[in-house]
């Protein structure tokens, strides 16, 4: 899907997920279709200068947004008070 292809709210949604720092590029991949590129390109247009600089600043290099750099194991954490399943 090309980022053009989005509505506002992905777009919004995928902005949101790249300001997360637990959320790599792959999971925003497997959802919307957006490489690492893809998103970068999308902040790039979407987000004010400013913002966009400290936003690649904040993600150059963090483990937590590259799965393969990850030393801890994926998934989603879930409290022993939630429903098993």
């Amino acid at each position: 899907m090309a980022s053009k292809d989005l509505s506002a709210e992905q777009v919004d949604r995928i902005i949101g997920m790249a300001w997360e720092d637990r959320t790599p590029f792959d999971a925003i991949e497997a959802q919307f279709g957006l490489k690492e590129n893809d998103v970068r390109t999308l902040m790039r247009r979407e987000l004010k200068p400013g913002s966009f600089r400290r936003w690649r600043e904040r993600v150059k290099g963090r483990a937590t947004k590259h799965t393969a750099r990850r030393s801890f194991e994926t998934g989603r954490f879930k409290s022993d008070n939630q429903r098993r399943g």
